[in-house]
């Protein structure tokens, strides 16, 4: 009976600290692509975003629009700010030149991002002196 309390307690007690704790997930590249070109284009573009350093607190959605008899649009969006979009016609396109494109395009961005949150901390404290 004791032992059974004492599990209780302790099973209690640790799901209370977790509800405390945030578990967060970012780095991640989300594929919502359809097609041949899309799943390339995600292929290619994951292979560049493994490579890059510090992309704690990113997330990449690839999203891709079907449209028939024209080819398909394929989008990039880091925390839901649209950054890159491309198309792709119905026959061969330069698929790794896009990706390639398209992470000097997310480089590009996150260098802005970090040097704008530079730039707010250091107004920050030229106004706190």
């Amino acid at each position: 009976m004791r032992y059974r309390a004492f599990l209780l307690a302790l099973f209690f007690s640790s799901s209370l600290t977790m509800a405390n704790t945030e578990l967060e997930i970012s780095g991640l590249v989300i594929d919502r692509t359809l097609t041949r070109f899309g799943k390339d284009f995600n292929y290619y573009y994951s292979s560049y975003w493994r490579d890059l350093p510090f992309t704690q607190g990113y997330n990449v959605t690839l999203t891709e629009t079907v449209y028939p008899q024209a080819g398909t649009r394929l989008t990039l969006s880091i925390n839901g700010q649209q950054i890159y979009a491309t198309h792709f016609g119905r026959r061969n396109n330069p698929i790794k030149e896009s990706a390639e494109q398209a992470i000097l395009v997310t480089i590009d961005y996150m260098a802005q991002v970090q040097a704008n949150a530079i730039a707010a901390g250091l107004a920050e404290q030229e106004n706190g002196l």
